[in-house]
C-alpha cells in the first residue's frame, strides 16, 4: 500500500506543477498585454471587430442591404437633417452606413484569417521539407518560392477573377496562394538552424522517423515567428481584399464590404463625405489593431528582437 502511494504522489506533483506552470504562463501573457498600451489598444480593436463580425445580425440597427429612396444620403444623426435612426447617415441608395460597416467586418475578417490559414497550409510544409532535406529538394522548392514572390499579385487576382468570377472565396484563394511563399521562407530559415541542435541530431542518430522529427522536434520551434507574421499579414490581407473590392475584383457589390463602400461612395466625397469616410476609418482602425497587436506579440514571443 505504501509503495502504491509513493508511486502515485510524484505523478500528482508533476501534474500539479504542470497546471501551475500553465496558469502562470497565461497570467504572464495577459499581464504583459495589459501593461503594453499599443498591444492592449490593438487587442481591443480586434475584439470589437470580432464582436461586430460574429454578432452582426443582432447588433446592426438595420438591414444592410435594404434601402429607401426617401432616406437617400441622410447625414449623420448629429448633423442638421440627420435622423436618429441612422447614426452614421445613409448611402446613395438609402442604406444605413453603420449597419453596412458592421456587416463589412464579417467578410473582412473572414477573408483575412482564412487566406492566412491557406497560406500556412501551403507554406509551412514547404519550408519544413526544404529546410530539413536541403540539397536539390531545397533548391527546387526555393526556386518555386522565388517565382511566387516575384509574381505580381494584381496580375494573379485579375487572372483568377477573369476565369472564375468574383466572390469572397475567390479572394481567399488569391490571397492565400499569393502569400504562402513568405511563410515558406521564414520556416525554412528556422529549420536550417533548428536541425543543428543536439536533440534533433540525437533523434536522427537513433533512427526516429522523419515525420516525428519534423513534427515533435523542429516544428514547435517555428511557431513563434509564424504566429507573429500571420498576425501582421492578416492586416495586409484585409487591406488587399478591400483594394480588390475597390477595383471591382473582390467581393460581390451587393454584399456589404468596406472596399466596395469606398468605391461606391468616392463620387460623393464632397457632398456626402460620411459615405466614404466612416468605412475608411473602420478599415484603417482594423488594420492598425492587427499591426499594434502583432508588434506586441513579436516583442512577447521573441524578446531578443526588442
Amino acid at each position: 500500500m505504501n509503495a502504491q502511494l509513493t508511486s502515485v504522489e510524484p505523478r500528482e506533483d508533476i501534474s500539479l506543477k504542470t497546471r501551475r506552470r500553465r496558469r502562470s504562463g497565461v497570467r504572464h501573457f495577459f499581464t504583459s498585454l495589459v501593461t503594453n498600451i499599443g498591444g492592449l489598444v490593438g487587442a481591443i480593436i480586434i475584439l470589437i471587430a470580432i464582436v461586430c463580425a460574429v454578432f452582426a445580425p443582432y447588433i446592426s440597427p438595420h438591414d444592410p442591404t435594404a434601402g429607401s429612396i426617401f432616406n437617400r444620403l441622410l447625414p449623420p444623426a448629429w448633423m442638421k437633417g440627420g435622423n436618429a435612426s441612422f447614426l452614421l447617415g445613409t448611402d446613395p441608395v438609402g442604406r444605413d452606413v453603420l449597419s453596412r460597416i458592421i456587416w463589412g467586418a464579417r467578410d473582412s475578417l473572414y477573408i483575412g484569417i482564412s487566406s492566412i490559414i491557406l497560406s500556412l497550409v501551403i507554406g509551412v510544409p514547404v519550408g519544413l521539407v526544404a529546410g530539413y532535406f536541403g540539397r536539390w529538394v531545397d533548391d527546387l522548392l526555393m526556386r518555386i518560392t522565388d517565382v511566387m514572390l516575384t509574381f505580381p499579385f494584381i496580375l494573379l487576382a485579375i487572372l483568377v477573377m477573369a476565369l472564375f468570377g468574383t466572390g469572397v472565396n475567390k479572394v481567399v484563394i488569391v490571397l492565400g496562394v499569393s502569400g504562402w511563399a513568405s511563410f515558406a521562407r521564414v520556416v525554412r530559415s528556422q529549420v536550417l538552424s533548428l536541425r543543428e541542435n543536439e536533440y534533433v541530431m540525437a533523434a536522427m542518430i537513433i533512427g526516429a522517423p522523419t515525420w516525428r522529427i519534423l513534427g515533435k522536434h523542429i516544428f514547435p520551434g517555428t511557431i513563434s515567428p509564424i504566429t507573429v507574421i500571420a498576425t501582421m499579414n492578416i492586416a495586409v490581407n484585409i487591406l488587399l481584399a478591400s483594394g480588390l473590392s475597390y477595383l471591382g475584383l473582390g467581393v460581390d457589390p451587393s454584399i456589404p464590404d468596406w472596399g466596395g463602400m469606398l468605391a461606391s461612395g468616392q463620387i460623393y466625397l464632397t457632398t456626402a463625405w460620411w459615405v466614404d469616410v466612416f468605412p475608411g476609418i473602420a478599415l484603417m482602425l482594423t488594420v492598425l489593431g492587427f499591426n499594434l497587436f502583432g508588434d506586441w506579440l513579436r516583442d512577447y514571443l521573441e524578446p531578443q528582437t526588442k
